[in-house]
């Protein structure tokens, strides 16, 4: 004889939000659940562009690499999916899709490339 076992079902919604019931008012909606998740989303650096920033040399301190990351969940918002970021000394080619540096480059070599498939720049000091 088989036996049908249930699965416990998890949900998606945090612990501390409160459920739309029978169309009840709440004091938590979607649209901010959803901000929160895109704004904590951490900043990647893929194994290429790791190795791209070792071999030329650009180091970025963490300050600024949060920064990054803040610009990048508002240019997500405003729908980029690859931007090219450029801070300092450094070029950055960043999906804002998964928030991964894609690839690194330094200011003097990049004044000199044809960025392709980007949809967006972030530009800062």
């Amino acid at each position: 004889m088989q036996r049908i076992y249930q699965t416990p079902i998890t949900s998606a919604i945090p612990p501390n939000s409160k459920v739309v019931k029978n169309g009840q008012n709440s004091n938590t909606n979607f649209k901010d659940i959803l901000k929160n998740r895109v704004q904590s989303q951490e900043l990647k650096v893929s194994k290429h562009a790791n190795s791209r920033l070792a071999e030329r040399n650009i180091t970025i301190d963490q300050m600024t690499w949060d920064r990054i990351n803040k610009k990048l969940s508002e240019a997500k918002q405003k729908g980029i999916k690859d931007s090219l970021v450029l801070v300092g000394d450094a070029a950055l080619v960043v999906n804002a899709d998964n928030h991964t540096v894609i690839t690194a480059m330094n200011r003097h070599e990049a004044s000199e490339h044809i960025f392709t498939n980007i949809n967006g720049a972030i530009v800062m000091n």
